[in-house]
């Protein structure tokens, strides 16, 4: 793929994603604020996802080979 393919893709994208929020409508200082918050969200959701669900998927791991008679890992 050529910078320039790969470019206009990247602006296709980025205009779907004014497209679908709808945010093409607003004042330049709201589509600052909006993008702030979006990005500032996802960022958000991201970090839990990779902190917590490799630990909830541990738990229930455990949890399931306890319930179908896996022997519990020796402490020693």
């Amino acid at each position: 793929m050529d910078v320039k393919r790969v470019k206009d893709y990247i602006y296709w994208l980025y205009y779907q994603y004014l497209l679908v929020t709808c945010s093409y409508v607003l004042e330049p200082w709201e589509q600052s604020m909006f993008h702030t918050i979006t990005v500032t969200v996802v960022a958000m959701v991201v970090y839990t996802a990779y902190v917590f669900v490799p630990i909830h998927v541990r738990l229930a791991l455990q949890f399931f080979s306890q319930i179908f008679g896996a022997q519990p890992e020796s402490s020693v």
